[in-house]
């Protein structure tokens, strides 16, 4: 039976502003970077202000009042979140979709974003006000997030031989294709010897298993398909899109009391398993993928958890070649979080609707199906597929 969210809705507009390192943007503020976006975002699709009327988020905790006010915009009829953080990414699209399906608004804002300043992301758990669970773990010196998916790294190379030299060939895949974009923030080429000559901040997690420190605001504009069909640039289709994750997930890496199956994973095989059965397609059928890449080893579970390597194959997958433009599955194809930006998963979307609409700056021919990945992180880790 079809899915009633199947290629119902689309993306029709997509804005960003630069990629920014960590403290750059200043003087902006994160509320006019965000708004910058959303403005580009309208008149790509060609639609104005007047035209919004929802937002849906998934991290940033964006004053949808304080938006209204700056940008003009006179009404909405839907404005909410999902819970978690940047798992929640792709899922955010799907939000924007059920609110339009349901008749709750016509014109939806998607947008996430970042200014990181004096707050760290690599140490953000450091700053979490004490309890019993955070201090089990800090007293063990977990005082970010690259400390405890370290862990989970350390157990999928223990269970199935996976190696830093396959880490090591994802950051170095990445980078060849940051050095094709030329937005992307990281322009040095980065060599093997490069990579292990690093210093290890989480061991196994050198330098260049984390993804970048940087700011910057991306918006989408979704709306109804009929609709997108008369407006400025090709309709991007919202295919299928899901959220959520199974109970042995847990609350992810601020739980640390998963089955080794879970643990050494990302948490995403049920999310990928619905997604694939509501957009009626296989991980065969998927021509580019922007896998959510904070950390070089989540890229490494995520490629197993949606199937395009069976579990534990996931070290050579990526070694073989098979995520690079000219391989099987292309992945990241602007460089990704590891070396393009980072925007809380949203430059993922960004990057698969260039794919779709055939704008990509490292554009993979013939691409039809894009798979965006949001997270893994605390609940909500989500999938979204978008198609031509």
């Amino acid at each position: 039976m079809r899915h009633a969210m199947r290629d119902r809705t689309a993306i029709v507009g997509v804005g960003s502003t630069p990629y920014y390192k960590r403290g750059q943007s200043a003087p902006q503020t994160l509320h006019e970077l965000v708004g910058k976006s959303i403005l580009a975002a309208l008149d790509d699709a060609g639609l104005g202000v007047a035209d919004v009327d929802g937002f849906a988020y998934f991290a940033g905790g964006f004053d949808t009042g304080l938006l209204m006010e700056t940008l003009g915009i006179p009404e909405v009829r839907f404005t909410a979140s999902l819970t978690g953080t940047g798992g929640g990414s792709a899922g955010a699209v799907g939000l924007a979709a059920a609110a339009i399906l349901s008749g709750q608004a016509e014109t939806v804002v998607v947008v996430g974003g970042n200014q990181q300043g004096a707050q760290r992301f690599g140490t953000i758990t450091s700053s979490y006000e004490a309890t019993p669970d955070n201090a089990f773990f800090a007293a063990s010196g977990l005082v970010g997030p690259g400390h405890m998916f370290a862990l989970l790294a350390r157990r999928h190379m223990h269970l199935y031989g996976t190696t830093r030299d396959h880490f090591a060939d994802v950051a170095l895949t990445m980078r060849r294709h940051a050095l094709g974009n030329p937005e992307a923030l990281m322009k040095k080429p980065l060599t093997r010897e490069d990579y292990h000559a690093a210093p290890l901040l989480a061991d196994p997690h050198c330098l260049f298993d984390f993804c970048l420190e940087s700011d910057g605001a991306i918006a989408v504009i979704v709306t109804r398909a009929e609709r997108a069909r008369d407006l400025r640039r090709k309709p991007v289709l919202v295919r299928a899109c899901t959220q959520g994750a199974s109970r042995d997930w847990g609350r992810s890496i601020y739980w640390m009391n998963m089955p080794d199956e879970s643990f050494a994973s990302s948490g995403h095989a049920p999310v990928a398993r619905r997604l694939y059965e509501q957009a009626d397609v296989t991980p065969a059928d998927i021509d580019v993928a922007q896998i959510y890449d904070h950390f070089t080893s989540q890229v490494i579970m995520q490629l197993e958890d949606y199937g395009f390597c069976a579990k534990g194959e996931g070290g050579p997958f990526v070694s073989s070649g098979a995520i690079a433009l000219d391989g099987s599955i292309p992945v990241n194809t602007d460089g990704g979080q590891l070396s393009c930006g980072y925007v809380w998963g949203m430059t993922h979307i960004r990057e698969a609707v260039e794919q779709i609409r055939g704008s990509a700056v490292n554009q993979v021919s013939g691409a039809e199906l894009a798979l965006v990945t949001g997270g893994p992180s605390v609940v909500p880790v989500s999938g979204l597929i978008l198609s031509s």
